[in-house]
């Protein structure tokens, strides 16, 4: 098959360009800014276009020059940014009129049975819909929760709020279920939905083997790397001042960090349509949460997506805030530490968590003068 990975670097999209690759399809990679393709280690494995989602002539001009296209994956999402909404909805739309394939394959979002939904899970619902085209491509739609990784935004906030929290605050809503899934799994079920003998078009949620809640991912990360942690009950306070103390505190991009926490006000369980029904089980089964945490926190070092040993671990195309305080820490003194010297930057991961919480205000000072340096 010859597919085509819109959002092809972004966290998902440069992974799956990797298992599709892996498996052996013609993959053609698309971006807006197609001089980011060269960032990535399978870029001359790839066929690369540009194409501007929000653009009708930019993606007619993309579809062209791919060539004959099986499966579209959709990728494309603008969460954080001012108006988000109207113009995910706008570009969605624009792809499956323009694409002139026989499949596309979207990564959304859980979709609560609630009255009143946030705006991320409302605009994730609503680009399903804009996919849909009469006479155009039948849709898989898989819905997902929080996806386990490093990388992951909804993950890096976990892992800050783990590390920079002596008292972790626990708001009335952090009970809520949740069904995340890590990202091995997501990257397996997404290579299945491109065969339509495998899994028929429509929706399909996919998630972990077990149901949790924040507050307990917060505690299972908190054992899992080793921290003690107390907790701090905080009722009465909603997901919208959350979401703006989260934006102050953490080096996540404010819009985005607020956009999600929002979320997190409603119960996100899989529905009934479960890929799980369809699709047989990866071979020695779906990871369990606290695989999937251990498998993030055991990467070293950023490196190529191309060359990850596990797809949980940090990639060197990742932005400078994700990986943690340690690994930035480690990234900024690489840059201007000798390389003899080096090897002795890994005993930063032995500063105790409140001793690297003191120090961040000077790193994100730093890394925002040396950009650069700070991805080396």
């Amino acid at each position: 098959m010859r597919i085509l990975v819109t959002g092809a670097t972004g966290y998902v999209g440069s992974r799956l360009v990797s298992a599709l690759l892996d498996v052996g399809y013609d993959v053609v990679a698309a971006s807006r800014n197609p001089h980011r393709l060269a960032d990535f280690g399978w870029r001359d494995e790839v066929t690369g276009v540009t194409l501007d989602a929000h653009d009708d002539a930019s993606a007619k001009k993309a579809f062209a020059d791919a060539g004959p296209i099986d499966v579209v994956y959709y990728l494309v999402h603008g969460i954080g940014q001012p108006d988000y909404r109207d113009a995910d909805n706008r570009a969605a739309a624009i792809v499956a009129k323009d694409a002139g394939v026989r499949r596309v394959v979207y990564l959304g979002g859980f979709v609560p049975d609630v009255d009143e939904l946030s705006e991320h899970l409302t605009s994730r619902a609503e680009v399903a819909h804009a996919l849909r085209v009469d006479g155009g491509p039948d849709l898989v739609w898989l819905g997902a929760a929080m996806i386990i990784g490093s990388g992951s935004t909804s993950f890096e906030m976990l892992r800050y709020v783990g590390d920079r929290f002596v008292l972790m605050p626990m708001p009335a809503w952090s009970v809520n279920p949740i069904d995340p899934i890590s990202i091995r799994d997501v990257l397996y079920y997404l290579v299945a939905a491109a065969d339509g003998e495998c899994v028929p078009a429509g929706a399909y949620d996919i998630f972990a083997p077990e149901t949790t809640s924040y507050g307990e991912l917060l505690r299972a990360y908190a054992r899992i790397s080793g921290k003690w942690r107390a907790e701090l009950p905080v009722p009465g306070v909603d997901s919208s001042v959350v979401s703006w103390m989260t934006a102050a505190v953490l080096p996540v991009p404010g819009g985005l960090a607020a956009d999600l926490v929002e979320s997190l006000d409603h119960p996100m369980m899989a529905s009934e349509a479960r890929l799980r029904d369809v699709v047989p089980d990866p071979a020695g089964g779906l990871l369990g949460i606290d695989q999937a945490i251990s498998r993030a926190l055991s990467s070293d070092r950023p490196r190529p997506v191309d060359e990850l040993a596990d797809p949980h671990h940090l990639a060197d195309t990742h932005p400078t805030w994700a990986g943690g305080d340690t690994v930035r820490i480690q990234q900024l003194a690489r840059a201007v530490t000798p390389s003899i010297a080096r090897p002795a930057l890994g005993l930063l991961a032995l500063v105790p968590g409140p001793v690297a919480a003191a120090l961040r205000t000077g790193l994100d000072a730093l890394i925002n003068l040396a950009p650069k340096a700070s991805t080396a």
